[in-house]
């Protein structure tokens, strides 16, 4: 797409959102539609790195642990493709499919020592960070693949990206069999506030209460703050930010855990004769 069109997208698209929040305050708009209009326009303008799994929270797994180890963290993992590392977790050499672990020991008739388990993985794939999420969706079409690693531009390994979480941009949070209906990571208390797992992006929060944090400087709602605050804040630290306060409940090294968020007090508009 050439320079000279960019503005004019980019134009259309805030007037179409300008045009769904107007319906939705309104009334005309259900809230679930609006996300998902607002996800398509999305996917133009996000990249990769806003919606991908880190490589903190990756599950990866030592290819070199021994076979019956492996594979019980294999199925432990409840996902249906795992990296496999060796020598240290950032030397990422295959990705396993459980489908395919599953084919080889029925051929094996359940004879795990007839199996090499690494050399099962398929051979990963990698994909710059920068990658917009339109772009993505269709490599995943074009390679035939729902899972790709995801580097920087000097090549080091930042996370991981699947259809699905592309996919959850539009639709929303996709729950599977293993998820528990109600998030475990979002948790509203009695008082009206809300304790909330650092990790959690403020997509997600936006998308899921309703909020209007800026989306902008920071991916994660942990990262907002230390954005907002310029530090990486203690437990007890209390912010406001955005009409919004933030108290840090938990800190790990240098990483913000899990937060208490108050969300501001909304007046309700007289109704119109």
């Amino acid at each position: 797409m050439g320079s000279e069109e960019e503005p004019g997208v980019e134009e259309a698209h805030e007037e179409i959102r300008g045009s769904i929040e107007l319906h939705h305050r309104e009334g005309n708009v259900e809230r679930e539609h609006r996300n998902m209009i607002g996800g398509i326009l999305d996917l133009i303008e996000l990249q990769v790195s806003d919606v991908m799994i880190h490589r903190t929270n990756m599950d990866s797994l030592d290819a070199d642990l021994p076979r019956e180890e492996l594979l019980s963290a294999i199925i432990s993992s409840h996902h249906s493709r795992v990296p496999l590392w060796r020598g240290e977790p950032d030397n990422i050499i295959g990705i396993v499919s459980t489908k395919h672990l599953a084919q080889a020991l029925v051929e094996q008739r359940g004879d795990l020592n007839a199996i090499d388990i690494a050399a099962l993985a398929a051979p990963p794939w990698y994909v710059p960070e920068t990658t917009t999420l339109e772009e993505q969706l269709a490599s995943f079409r074009e390679h035939k693949s729902h899972f790709a690693l995801v580097v920087d531009e000097y090549g080091a390994l930042q996370g991981l990206v699947t259809l699905e979480d592309i996919l959850e941009e539009i639709f929303g949070a996709i729950p599977d069999e293993h998820e528990a209906k109600a998030r475990p990571d979002v948790r509203r208390r009695p008082d009206g506030s809300y304790l909330v797992d650092g990790a959690v992006t403020v997509r997600d929060l936006n998308r899921e209460l309703d909020w209007n944090l800026p989306e902008e400087d920071a991916t994660t709602v942990a990262g907002l703050v230390i954005a907002q605050s310029g530090t990486i804040p203690d437990a007890g630290q209390r912010f406001a930010f955005f009409g919004y306060t933030f108290e840090i409940m938990r800190r790990q090294r240098n990483q913000i855990t899990a937060l208490r968020v108050v969300p501001p007090v909304r007046v309700s508009q007289p109704q119109r004769a």
